[in-house]
């Protein structure tokens, strides 16, 4: 089986959740906390397409730092994206990306659909 990326957060009881699902099926993982390794505003756009989803359904806009960017619900999605690549505590958590999918694991056993 190919390798999945996981975009994980370890102080998040989700993504923990997520990743030990994961490793529990002995999946090959690439484990990337984006807090300390941020994305690019071009690989958010690229996650963006993967996950089939306005970024606006992946964003979380009740952390403090969503209205430090000034978004709300005029924002376009490019705003949404550079403001998650400025904050990356914006971005919801787990995202699993497998090929050409990616999902939000929420719930943690969404991230499952990847494997079938």
């Amino acid at each position: 089986m190919e390798t999945l990326t996981i975009y994980h957060n370890p102080r998040c009881s989700k993504s923990r959740a997520a990743l030990a699902l994961l490793q529990e099926k002995k999946v090959p993982l690439r484990v990337v906390e984006y807090l300390k390794e941020p994305l690019s505003f071009e690989e958010l756009k690229k996650l963006q397409r993967l996950l089939g989803l306005s970024p606006r359904e992946w964003v979380r806009k009740g952390e403090e730092e969503y209205k430090k960017a000034k978004l709300g619900p005029e924002s376009s999605d490019d705003d949404i994206l550079r403001a998650m690549a400025k904050y990356p505590i914006l971005m919801e958590r787990p995202i699993v990306v497998r090929g050409k999918r990616a999902v939000v694991g929420r719930p943690p056993e969404k991230v499952l659909e990847l494997l079938g």
